[in-house]
């Protein structure tokens, strides 16, 4: 009978992530997969042949070039390149295994039409976003949002970031409704707008992440893995390996074994392994997680760049909530044989939301409109889960599906939140010296 710290149930992305810092962290830990790859539901499928079989779609024609040159992401996500992902790939040094490239812009619907979020000065003084007026209120308040400082009350500008709302902080810039949307939606990336009426101080935090991420590179504030999101997971179940964490890959879980209502092994094919504490992700736990939503995606392969996007080889489209009638935004993420992720000339696009009616394909039409011609389609919706409870009692802690949103902001909350319950310390992610700098191309 072997024991661990801590077992590890399930191969994505949070799980490898936690299974790394745990093992960096001296303790002794036990990663178990039901699935023979890594990822779980947010890994990458290649050859072009397992996404087909996957979705049991017949296929794919040759005119999709050669299988093995796609890497298709279940759940595609960006990096903000300022972004929390990021500082931990440089505190855990996995950027050693990854190389990055830029996203070549980012984009809102307005009006039936996709407008290029401006990335630069010059853009921001020909975009068709704003007037001119409009631009000037929208800049004094980019140079409020960078200028502001949490612990020093002389940058507040009589604003209570406590207090002062949101949108009574639009209103003191004297914002037009236009300008709040792209401003709430595609730089502080709210995907409702239920944080009009929250403090606004979140908002001015996000402002100032998505500024600080586009001047690292320019173009856009968002960065994605060569080969895509797969490298990420084995990435971080390297680290833990290179920390003497196990890996068990096609392997079945019998049961969780508890005493006293705290988790106490877990038997895996006949055999007991037993534990102090145990993560996993909701799949594996289906008695101890709740619905609190759905998602649909849509994998969409193109053999074309999308529409108005200046044939940008990559790039993410925001269509807000408000431009649809909706509650929620959907999401475009837009990938390419760029990032070495698709046969030469081929895309992949995918749009996303929360399912909001009992039609969700109904919902995605307007985004998908956006992407036609479309070669072929894979439609998934899933259940947005979340935990019954923190597990600080049963020591068992399951962490939450992935959302709607293309980018890892909300997922890395949940790890931060996760370590905080599994150590009770909080996820310090200072960096040293060596870690000042990732692999980037830009072209």
């Amino acid at each position: 009978m072997q024991e661990y710290d801590i077992i590890v149930l399930g191969t994505g992305l949070k799980e490898c992530i936690l299974s790394g810092l745990m093992s960096q962290s001296g303790k002794k830990v036990l990663h178990i997969d039901k699935n023979p790859y890594y990822g779980g539901e947010s890994a990458s499928l290649s050859p072009l042949e397992e996404l087909y079989k996957k979705f049991k779609v017949a296929g794919p024609a040759k005119s999709k070039g050669r299988g093995k040159e796609w890497n298709v992401d279940l759940i595609p996500k960006f990096f903000l390149a300022n972004g929390q992902l990021v500082k931990i790939l440089m505190h855990t040094e996995v950027t050693r295994y990854l190389d990055f490239r830029v996203i070549e812009g980012s984009y809102i619907y307005k009006a039936g039409k996709v407008h290029k979020v401006p990335a630069t000065e010059e853009e921001a003084h020909a975009s068709d976003l704003m007037g001119m007026f409009d631009k000037r209120r929208f800049r004094k308040l980019l140079l409020f949002a960078l200028n502001f400082d949490v612990r020093n009350p002389r940058t507040y500008q009589d604003v209570d970031p406590d207090k002062t709302t949101t949108r009574d902080l639009f209103c003191r810039f004297d914002l037009g409704l236009d300008v709040m949307e792209f401003t709430g939606h595609a730089i502080a990336l709210h995907s409702t707008e239920s944080y009009l009426d929250q403090p606004c101080v979140e908002t001015i935090k996000r402002i100032r992440l998505y500024s600080e991420s586009l001047a690292r590179h320019n173009t856009s504030p968002y960065i994605y893995p060569v080969y895509g999101l797969g490298e990420l997971p084995q990435g971080f179940a390297r680290l833990s390996a290179e920390y003497g964490g196990t890996f068990l890959l096609n392997r079945a879980v019998d049961e969780i074994v508890m005493e006293n209502g705290k988790v106490k092994a877990v038997k895996s094919e006949g055999k007991l392994f037993v534990c102090k504490q145990l993560i996993c992700d909701p799949s594996y736990v289906p008695n101890r997680v709740r619905k609190v939503g759905r998602v649909i995606r849509v994998i969409c392969l193109l053999n074309h760049p999308v529409k108005n996007t200046h044939e940008a080889n990559s790039c993410q489209i925001i269509i807000p909530q408000t431009q649809l009638n909706r509650k929620s935004d959907i999401f475009i993420s837009v990938v390419s044989y760029a990032h070495n992720v698709a046969s030469d000339g081929m895309y992949i696009a995918t749009v996303s939301t929360t399912a909001e009616t009992s039609n969700p394909e109904k919902e995605v039409q307007p985004g998908l409109e956006l992407l036609e011609p479309i070669m072929q389609k894979f439609v998934s919706v899933n259940n947005l889960l979340v935990p019954n409870e923190d597990g600080k009692k049963s020591q068992i802690f399951v962490s939450r599906s992935y959302d709607t949103t293309d980018h890892f902001e909300t997922e890395c909350e949940d790890i931060k939140d996760m370590y905080h319950r599994i150590t009770g310390t909080e996820l310090c992610l200072g960096g040293s010296e060596r870690h000042q700098s990732y692999n980037s191309d830009e072209d």
